[in-house]
């Protein structure tokens, strides 16, 4: 492999390669005007079902299923590989173009929420649950929260880019990356030994947070090869509690929405109706 001289002053002179190359830029802002939908619920998210996407839908449907029908909402396919976060609409509610953003609709005025672990934190609080709301415990609960929204670009950016979607095998950045995710993953490890949840006794947003990237990793359905790769079964705890996760109603509905690969049957491409699980994954659609 060729050694890389970085030039003094980066320029951008053509793609980066690897997946992404065509919606990578280093400018931020609109490239296309687009108007947002905008359904009747009182919350309307825009997203994809990316690990990131899914904490906000299954913090959704987890809210429905403790009964809080005051938190129904529209979700909206927001397809990244086609460039729809760069639309003016979008950029509006989330300068940083990236899923998930949300906008709260439920009062006076409309609320733009972006980043999903400010969105998680503003439902919880909107709603009280899913996180304490003082103490020992609030502070555990918002501390594995942030220690998701830091750690998950090792695993992301990082292990998942190097090892799944550039365009050539590496082994530098795959060894490196790939230690540092087995590290986290016995950090989880460890702290599940003794506790049911990842901030203790009670299921939070810490949870809501972690599962979507580090349990679908233990259940080896991240990257292709990812879990025999870094040995994820070894990870009894963290097995267990993604296990337990996975089986939550309001986590098999919410991790389905807005997705548009794998299986048909788990692919609710958008959301506006309980009734869409049952009538309107991808599997339904096209066999009518």
């Amino acid at each position: 492999m060729t050694e890389y001289v970085p030039p003094k002053v980066w320029t951008w002179e053509q793609p980066s390669g690897g997946q992404f190359a065509s919606i990578n830029r280093p400018v931020a802002g609109p490239t296309h005007d687009r108007v947002l939908p905008v359904g009747k619920h009182p919350f309307q998210l825009y997203s994809l079902g990316t690990p990131n996407g899914q904490k906000v839908t299954i913090m959704f449907e987890e809210l429905l299923e403790l009964g809080h029908k005051d938190a129904d909402y529209d979700a909206w396919l927001i397809n990244i590989g086609q460039g729809d976060q760069f639309g003016s609409g979008f950029v509006e509610v989330n300068p940083n173009s990236k899923i998930p953003a949300l906008v709260d609709r439920s009062g006076p005025e409309p609320v733009r929420i972006f980043e999903s672990g400010a969105i998680l934190v503003h439902l919880a609080e909107k709603f009280g649950e899913l996180l304490p709301k003082s103490g020992p415990e609030r502070a555990e609960a918002l501390s594995w929260l942030f220690w998701q929204m830091g750690s998950a670009p090792f695993l992301g950016g990082g292990f998942g880019h190097f090892f799944a979607y550039a365009p050539a095998k590496q082994e530098y950045p795959i060894n490196r990356y790939a230690m540092e995710t087995k590290r986290q993953l016995d950090v989880l490890d460890r702290q599940l030994a003794d506790h049911e949840f990842i901030a203790g006794s009670d299921y939070t947003i810490a949870d809501i947070a972690i599962w979507p990237w580090y349990g679908q990793l233990a259940l080896d359905r991240s990257y292709k090869g990812a879990g025999e790769f870094l040995s994820v079964g070894h990870y009894s705890n963290l097995q267990r509690w993604a296990r337990q996760i996975d089986a939550r109603p309001g986590v098999k509905r919410g991790r389905i929405v807005n997705k548009t690969n794998g299986d048909p049957g788990e692919q609710l491409r958008e959301r506006h109706d309980a009734s869409d699980f049952e009538f309107r994954t991808q599997d339904k659609l096209e066999a009518a």
